[in-house]
């Protein structure tokens, strides 16, 4: 067993059930080795996660505290879970993109505004993977799924010069990084930096789905064809997405960790001074 999952991971979870090739597991990883470098441990992190791929293949398998939300709904426990904690515990949750730029879009927004201190660690697969390979708010323009047989036509949220971090940076998000799963120690370094900044941070991780997305787009479930695919399209250096491409540009997007107040120590103060108020009164 890896060092770090016998370290952090509940044994009766490993091997995961991912099907055979998935990236789901270096996302994971990457996720782990930022921990472990941080010298943090299970004591000092609790773990939610959201649904389909990314929350069920890691759902109550962090050693420590963990937590699981539905359809977009783990970032209010998040949020009420950090006011609940220390504020030295550590608050980390893995989500696919729909529960990111999809039906949790809206929740996703109210946290940020909040700047509530989380990471939320986006594995996006392009899609509903996990109920067949449906087409999503990341699907690329073209491309062939179970739910678009002559290519996925609607705009989404990453080509065309649009940007969803775009979006989550004017909502009041404090660190933005983007990265694949085929990348190694800047992703980790990345996923490091939002750990520590006291605020909320977001690191949306692209990774293959052999099975579903790569079986349709690329017409095989051959682990080997889905990470070059990968591989030729992974850029270091965070650019704007074009309108006739699908390529990944990653890297940090924005940093302005620490600047801002966190919505937990804010609220706090807020109420101690509307005690205060009350008790000079």
């Amino acid at each position: 067993m890896d060092y770090l999952a016998k370290k952090y991971l509940r044994s009766r979870k490993i091997p995961s059930t991912a099907c055979s090739g998935c990236g789901l597991g270096q996302v994971h990883k990457k996720v782990l080795l930022a921990i472990d470098e941080l010298g943090l441990g299970t004591e000092d992190v609790v773990w939610g996660t959201g649904i389909g791929c990314a929350g069920r293949q890691t759902f109550n398998t962090w050693k420590g505290d963990n937590f699981a939300g539905t359809h977009g709904r783990v970032y209010a426990i998040a949020t009420g879970l950090r006011l609940a904690l220390p504020q030295e515990k550590k608050i980390v949750l893995t989500v696919g993109d729909g529960d990111a730029f999809g039906i949790g879009l809206l929740h996703l927004l109210h946290c940020i505004r909040r700047n509530v201190d989380i990471t939320v660690i986006v594995a996006d697969n392009f899609g509903y993977q996990s109920t067949g390979g449906q087409y999503g708010w990341t699907t690329p323009q073209g491309y062939v799924t179970d739910s678009s047989p002559y290519g996925m036509m609607e705009q989404n949220w990453t080509q065309n010069g649009r940007d969803i971090l775009d979006i989550l940076r004017e909502a009041g998000a404090t660190f933005l990084a983007r990265h694949t799963s085929i990348e190694g120690k800047n992703a980790v370094e990345s996923i490091k930096k939002a750990i520590q900044n006291k605020g909320f941070s977001l690191v949306q991780i692209s990774y293959p789905c052999v099975t579903n997305f790569m079986g349709k787009a690329l017409g095989t479930r051959k682990p080997v064809d889905a990470y070059k695919w990968f591989k030729e399209r992974t850029v270091s250096g965070v650019q704007k997405p074009s309108s006739d491409e699908t390529m990944f540009y990653t890297g940090v997007y924005y940093d302005h960790s620490n600047s801002q107040p966190e919505f937990a120590e804010h609220l706090k103060k807020w109420v101690a001074d509307i005690e205060r108020r009350h008790t000079n009164g």
